[in-house]
């Protein structure tokens, strides 16, 4: 069940390994701490190729900023018991504390969000409401 759209940040707990499905499509997924204190882990599944050259600089104990939509899936234990599992789907990750420009990637196309109706963003903030 896919809830939100989710901006993350945090470090590597388990680095990225990368599978492939029946059709031949590379997935690769990695492990996310983002608890300050206590360990709050995050899987992050990572379907684009646009993606793929900065998922493969990665490795355990980067700091990585994640956005994505955001899902829980249920699965049950040996045991029987149900346990509830959070991932990401990502759309973008950037790397922390890194020079800049050195790995940042981005499937979409453009880095600043544009609307794609100009009436929407009209609603959004009126010329009344700009303090200046």
């Amino acid at each position: 069940m896919a809830l939100a759209k989710a901006v993350v940040t945090g470090s590597v707990f388990r680095a990225p390994e990368k599978r492939f499905t029946q059709n031949n499509i590379p997935v690769s997924s990695f492990v996310l701490n983002i608890g300050e204190r206590e360990e709050m882990l995050l899987r992050v599944i990572v379907r684009r190729t646009a993606l793929d050259e900065v998922v493969s600089s990665i490795s355990k104990d980067d700091r990585v900023l994640v956005e994505g939509r955001l899902q829980i899936t249920t699965v049950k234990s040996d045991t029987g018991a149900e346990r509830r599992i959070f991932e990401i789907d990502a759309a973008t990750i950037e790397m922390m504390g890194v020079a800049s420009g050195a790995a940042t990637v981005s499937s979409a196309s453009a880095d600043i969000v544009k609307f794609s109706n100009d009436e929407f963003a009209d609603e959004l903030i009126g010329e009344d409401e700009i303090p200046f």
